[in-house]
């Protein structure tokens, strides 16, 4: 499906877009792969960094805002498929330049819209975050809005348009810049011995990034429109990582933060309507009445039972200090 098409990854520098470039050439043959983003020197290291890992003929580099739309029309010119991955991700700072956030996270996702229905790519797929689900924060409501842009795009899209548009959700990915692997790991590294948590009670699921671009890669090749695509995936206790990283750590419990959460939520219970399990995710479909089940749904789902909820403090699965520090091998 991939092979000889054009992709392009808004926010393409980043942590996702670094990796669902070695990915994607790894097991496809694309056409073209668009790296589009604001930032010309993370454009430039990266040029410089996969120069021997990819093939670099095929990679284009744009500057290029979210939030300009005109751009986005040009950049959008002869491309299939669009990974959405540019946002305000930063919950502090969100919630000191709201309005900034607005304009990236919201406007600048129905921009992407926009852009999308009238260059006539085939399919997006939006990144999301667990912050959007039952949101305390800034950066949580502008991505719920965003999801929620994304959804209903499949209903105004018209008769003239065959654009269809996805939704794939996940928490911190392990290792990112958004995860608190590489701060840890940078203090381990200078001989500290102390390691700071919010609070002991604290629970988050652990995904790889391998795993989130597999699932952009399930969205862009079975989403019909209006899905939110969800790993199944374990939890794991943020003490229990702090002693796989460092077993004789001294840890400082100096309180949750403001706009933080003590677990990841990524299905809430009035989502269980509209949610289907399947081997290895979960799909919520869209509660609207512009969206047709029979047409609209992929095989080989089970409905959840009425009051479930995917929550990181309540899964089935865990991952324990040892086998923390197996997975920390393998990111």
């Amino acid at each position: 499906m991939l092979n000889n098409k054009t992709i392009l990854i808004t926010g393409g520098t980043g942590s996702f877009g670094k990796k669902f470039l070695e990915k994607i050439f790894a097991e496809y043959e694309p056409k073209k792969v668009i790296i589009y983003s604001r930032d010309e020197f993370k454009q430039s290291v990266m040029k410089t960094d996969y120069m021997d890992k990819v093939d670099m003929s095929r990679v284009r580099f744009f500057i290029g805002d979210v939030r300009d739309k005109e751009r986005l029309n040009r950049a959008f010119e002869g491309v299939d498929y669009v990974i959405h991955a540019a946002a305000m991700k930063q919950v502090p700072t969100c919630e000191y330049n709201p309005m900034e956030a607005i304009k990236t996270n919201v406007h600048g996702a129905q921009n992407v819209i926009d852009a999308a229905l009238d260059c006539g790519v085939k399919k997006v797929v939006a990144l999301s975050t667990d912050k959007a689900v039952n949101p305390i924060n800034l950066y949580g409501g502008t991505k719920l809005v965003s999801d929620k842009l994304f959804i209903a795009a499949n209903a105004y899209r018209g008769n003239n348009h065959d654009t269809v548009f996805s939704v794939v959700r996940y928490g911190n990915v392990a290792g990112s810049r958004g995860s608190v692997i590489p701060i840890w790991q940078k203090i381990i590294d200078e001989g500290g011995k102390t390691l700071g948590v919010t609070d002991m009670r604290m629970t988050r699921f652990w995904i790889t990034l391998d795993q989130g671009v597999d699932l952009v890669f399930k969205a862009l090749h079975e989403s019909k429109g209006g899905e939110t695509y969800i790993s199944k995936i374990p939890s794991f206790h943020i003490g229990d990582l702090a002693r796989a990283m460092l077993p004789d750590c001294n840890i400082d419990e100096f309180g949750i933060r403001e706009g933080e959460k003590l677990h990841e939520v990524m299905v809430t219970k009035d989502d269980s309507l509209l949610t289907f399990e399947y081997e290895k995710h979960y799909i919520i479909y869209p509660h609207f009445e512009w969206w047709d089940f029979n047409a609209g749904f992929t095989e080989g789902g089970v409905k959840v039972p009425d009051g479930f909820e995917y929550n990181s403090g309540t899964n089935t699965q865990w991952l324990g200090t040892e086998e923390l520090k197996e997975a920390l091998k393998r990111i």
